[in-house]
């Protein structure tokens, strides 16, 4: 009896999951007619896919592994589950034999149908087997599961975006070596850096240097700079190089609250 109210609870929320993120990752290709109601980081990860159904899967299910872990181990989801699993197996679906990404991908409608049967699928899949595992196995499930999507996550994930930045193109190479660098050193992730990299590199080559990607690349500059100095990576820097941190420099981390040694 326990177990069908899980299933049906999973298939309920599943489903509403599945088609809140299905249908808001597809409209945010058409921002900003139309308001977005994904995260940035949804939309370059599936702009990273290139509209290639099997890339889509083995995106999805390289976080599928930690997300099973972490599920089975502590029994919470983890936000890989509607940020990258349910809206890149949706896509993949909606995108075999070769569919072009305008008629799927960007479609809200078919995104949130297919969201929704993706989500139900994961959801009770991770539900049903969290719950029917021995909390003795659990703790072996977690040493296993968790180390192996690790080393998935990083660094195989970022080598193979890397790998996608250089393939794209000159610009997208070039940027995406530049931030993926950066994000690696400061968030200790190439992926996000990566991403970011290719999608100023593939604007530019669409629509040349004008207003929006400088807007752009000028934002991702910027962002880089807070999420530096808000990490310490700014005092870790100098410290590194043999330079004595300026004092104002260790007022203003204290000034904001944050811990500087």
């Amino acid at each position: 009896m326990e177990v069908l109210e899980i299933a049906i609870k999973s298939i309920i929320i599943g489903a509403l999951v599945g088609i809140g993120v299905g249908a808001g990752a597809a409209r945010m290709f058409h921002a900003p007619k139309v308001q977005g109601m994904g995260a940035f980081r949804t939309l370059g990860e599936l702009n990273a896919c290139a509209g290639d159904a099997a890339s889509h899967f083995s995106f999805g299910l390289g976080f599928f592994f930690n997300a099973w872990a972490s599920s089975v181990g502590a029994g919470a989801f983890t936000q890989d589950v509607d940020h990258r699993i349910i809206p890149n197996w949706a896509a993949s679906v909606l995108m075999r034999k070769g569919r072009r990404p305008e008629d799927t991908l960007h479609n809200p409608k078919k995104m949130g149908i297919a969201g929704a049967i993706i989500g139900i699928i994961v959801v009770a899949f991770l539900n049903l087997t969290a719950s029917a595992i021995p909390e003795s196995l659990q703790a072996i499930a977690v040493k296993v599961l968790v180390p192996a999507a690790n080393l998935l996550i990083n660094p195989v994930m970022p080598v193979i975006f890397w790998l996608a930045a250089l393939d794209a193109g000159k610009r997208s190479g070039f940027w995406g070596t530049i931030f993926g660098g950066a994000a690696h050193l400061i968030m200790g992730n190439a992926v996000p850096g990566v991403v970011l990299g290719i999608l100023i590199g593939k604007g530019v080559d669409d629509s040349g240097w004008n207003k929006v990607t400088k807007t752009l690349i000028t934002s991702v500059i910027l962002l880089f700079v807070l999420s530096a100095f808000f990490r310490g990576f700014d005092v870790k820097l100098l410290e590194s190089m043999y330079i004595n941190t300026p004092e104002w420099l260790k007022d203003l981390h204290r000034l904001l609250g944050l811990e500087v040694k």
